[in-house]
């Protein structure tokens, strides 16, 4: 099991001033929550810690950007990420607080800050680290996944910046900003089939280029076409490139021109990864990863559960026996 840093001050010591101190008797939201510091800054939205002066808890709290918060359809997608966040309770989805708006008007969400590495940062060392406690990460986010599945919720944006290992061992699928869920009729909105020009045009600068190219090395062909009737299966074929990166060393497939990325997503097979690695690859996880990379839908596994059912195979035999 992976385990990082402990968490930092904002965890302040339990004290009984602090926990039965009363309540005002007139409750204002708009001084709820104290601003501390800015963790983390998106394409269109930002995390911010805070410290909830009703709970004396630090939490994270998320909004727009500034230029977006007039943007009817961030504002929406801002909105059902707090809500599939909060519905989806799961171990391994971060739990959501509360959702409201500022003294501006402005939406917000609150969720459980959780100190930690995401898996881009863990790869970045990945000699440091065995395989078997990798893929105990990649497992929790498939038994994430398939939670999420089963209760109709695709995450469309499945990549190593979005997975997070906190302190105590815990893994976190984070940012469901680009979930896809369907109507009661199976129908959804129009502007769902347009989530790659959403990515592409959500960062012009140096630093975006870079960040959208890793987001295309991860995304399925159909979510390169933008087709309507994406399926689930386009998690499946995001964690299968995560897993590819993690027995490789690199994504399935990667160029310092978007253009190619986006061709070879949709029409190239990726090598091996056996061919590639310098670790020992096990045949049972380098068939999956393979398998899930498939560019049909039709022909990856079935579902998560058959993703998950693979990977806890006894896979490691096989190292054990390689390294003798």
């Amino acid at each position: 099991m992976l385990k990082f840093q402990q968490p930092g001050k904002e965890y302040e010591h339990v004290y009984l001033e602090d926990t039965d101190q009363p309540l005002p008797e007139k409750l204002n939201p708009n001084t709820r929550y104290k601003f501390l510091s800015t963790i983390a800054k998106g394409g269109k939205s930002l995390i911010q810690s805070y410290k909830d002066m009703h709970l004396n808890r630090v939490v994270a709290y998320k909004t727009l950007r500034p230029e977006f918060q007039d943007d009817e359809i961030e504002n929406t997608r801002l909105l059902r990420e707090a809500r599939v966040s909060a519905m989806l309770q799961h171990p391994n989805t971060m739990p959501v607080y509360e959702v409201g708006r500022d003294n501006r008007g402005q939406y917000y969400f609150t969720m459980k800050l959780v100190h930690g590495y995401t898996l881009r940062e863990i790869m970045d060392y990945r000699e440091r680290y065995d395989l078997t406690q990798l893929i105990e990460v990649i497992i929790d986010i498939a038994r994430a996944l398939a939670y999420a599945h089963a209760h109709g919720v695709a995450h469309r944006d499945i990549k190593p910046e979005n997975i997070l290992v906190g302190p105590y061992g815990e893994v976190m699928l984070l940012d469901w900003g680009l979930a896809k869920v369907w109507r009661k009729d199976g129908t959804t909105f129009v502007e769902d089939s347009d989530e790659t020009k959403s990515i592409a045009d959500s960062d012009k600068t140096i630093t975006g280029h870079g960040k959208l190219q890793g987001t295309l090395c991860y995304m399925s062909p159909e979510q390169i076409r933008r087709d309507s009737d994406i399926s689930f299966s386009t998690d499946i074929y995001s964690l299968g490139s995560v897993l590819y990166e993690l027995l490789t060393g690199q994504p399935p497939f990667d160029s310092d021109k978007i253009y190619e990325i986006l061709d070879m997503v949709q029409n190239q097979q990726p090598a091996k990864p056996s061919e590639i690695s310098k670790y020992p690859v096990p045949k049972i996880l380098e068939a999956l990863c393979l398998k899930c990379l498939n560019k049909g839908p039709a022909e990856r596994p079935a579902s998560m559960e058959d993703v998950l059912q693979t990977l806890q195979q006894n896979w490691a035999a096989e190292l054990l026996q390689s390294n003798r």
